[in-house]
């Protein structure tokens, strides 16, 4: 199975992620990563699903994500030609000995400390899936207390928008 990233650009109605995700679970595929929220225009969410998939049946389930009603467009997003990022917090046990050690990592990390308490720091850190579990296993050694992450947010590179034609779509009575 190879990984695959999709941007679905939908109407923003109510029910619309339940269907839309419903259809890859009939197909029996495991969402790895899930993150929605809204575009430029107010009428218009942007779900990006990461899913471990083969291209055959990936094909088969974005021609019936077509069909759905609220759905106004999908895309593929491949790694050179998308920028995609997750957002993880962690917290982490930083005992003032220890602490120094923390925030070396933090900073080479090019993390940010976002809370701090006598006995742990909060860190938030961006990137790709490589450099975030690169640091989770720089910040082992100290002691894991706890991790948050998102899903993939992703966007293709260049000037060109997928939401370009998708309010002619959305505006266009049904």
């Amino acid at each position: 199975m190879s990984r695959h990233t999709l941007s679905v650009l939908v109407e923003n109605k109510p029910g619309v992620l339940t269907r839309v995700a419903g259809l890859f679970a009939r197909r029996a595929f495991n969402i790895h990563s899930l993150a929605v929220g809204p575009t430029e225009h107010d009428e218009i969410s942007r779900i990006t699903f990461v899913v471990d998939v083969e291209d055959a049946p990936l094909e088969q389930v974005t021609k019936q994500l077509n069909k759905l009603i609220n759905v106004i467009k999908i895309v593929e997003l491949e790694g050179p030609t998308s920028v995609q990022r997750e957002l993880m917090l962690v917290k982490v046990r930083a005992e003032p000995a220890q602490r120094s050690g923390v925030l070396e990592v933090v900073e080479l990390f090019r993390a940010h400390v976002v809370d701090v308490v006598p006995d742990a720091l909060t860190i938030e850190a961006t990137g790709g899936p490589d450099k975030l579990d690169a640091l989770l296993a720089a910040l082992e050694p100290f002691g894991i207390r706890e991790i948050v992450q998102s899903g993939t947010v992703a966007i293709g590179r260049g000037a060109r928008s997928i939401t370009d034609r998708a309010m002619d779509r959305v505006s266009r009575p049904a």
